[in-house]
């Protein structure tokens, strides 16, 4: 099979969670797929060497998400494997939690420079260089509707991820590229479960009606619909929560 011929995604957080789950899925359908890192190098070609091994096409490529630079090279080292990308996923993203309050800026700024800024230049890379009928696609979170407590860093990054997705999928008018974004509910990922009570963890469970947290491959179910058979699904964002409000 020619490279051109092959369709492929890259995946910004692929080492873990649901950026993990997304890669694996994706490479069940038959995509060739760039498992992105930016601290988790080992877990990263673990992820690769795991589909590889099951038929799959992989690579491990790094990069801090929000260094331009860096992921220049990433995307150019997927595109030199593959022959071209037509799908990313950014599913890299940090969540810092927090009354506004109280608030330590600095950890403000970490968060948003990954969320905000990582997300911006991956989206502006891929405005540049995904094939016609690709598909960007960026996670945010149910908390922009759900208002959580001391969630307020987090869901205004976030919101920021959805706006940014909005007005992209109407600048890229005429190119055959879609961009969505998928906005999970609570889900069972390190991120989510870090630092919380099991008593938390069953209360926010119980916020859908379907009484259970989500699963990284139920959000990887989402993505790899819009990114493949959804092509009437444009500049939208998917509640992927179960039910959640």
């Amino acid at each position: 099979m020619n490279t051109s011929d092959i369709r492929a995604a890259l995946i910004t957080g692929g080492s873990g969670g649901i950026g993990k789950a997304v890669a694996e899925r994706l490479a069940a359908d038959g995509y060739a797929v760039a498992v992105h890192y930016s601290g988790n190098k080992d877990k990263a070609e673990a992820v690769a060497a795991a589909i590889t091994d099951e038929g799959g096409r992989a690579i491990a490529v790094g990069g801090d998400v929000a260094d331009e630079a860096a992921m220049t090279a990433a995307f150019t080292t997927a595109e030199s494997a593959f022959g071209g990308l037509d799908v990313i996923v950014n599913a890299a993203g940090i969540m810092i939690l927090s009354p506004i309050a109280t608030a330590d800026l600095a950890d403000v700024d970490r968060m948003h420079r990954t969320n905000i800024r990582g997300t911006f230049v991956v989206c502006k890379l891929a405005a540049n260089r995904v094939r016609p009928g690709g598909a960007i696609i960026n996670v945010s979170t149910s908390v922009t509707r759900t208002k959580l407590p001391s969630y307020g860093a987090y869901a205004a990054s976030k919101a920021a991820v959805e706006g940014l997705g909005l007005i992209l999928a109407r600048e890229l008018r005429g190119r055959d590229i879609t961009v969505n974004t998928v906005a999970p509910g609570p889900t069972a990922t390190p991120l989510f479960l870090e630092g919380k009570s099991e008593e938390l963890i069953d209360q926010l469970a119980s916020m859908n009606p379907m009484e259970r947290l989500g699963t990284p491959e139920d959000i990887a179910e989402t993505v790899a619909f819009l990114a493949g058979p959804a092509r009437w699904v444009n500049g939208q964002t998917i509640f992927a929560n179960g039910g959640m409000a």
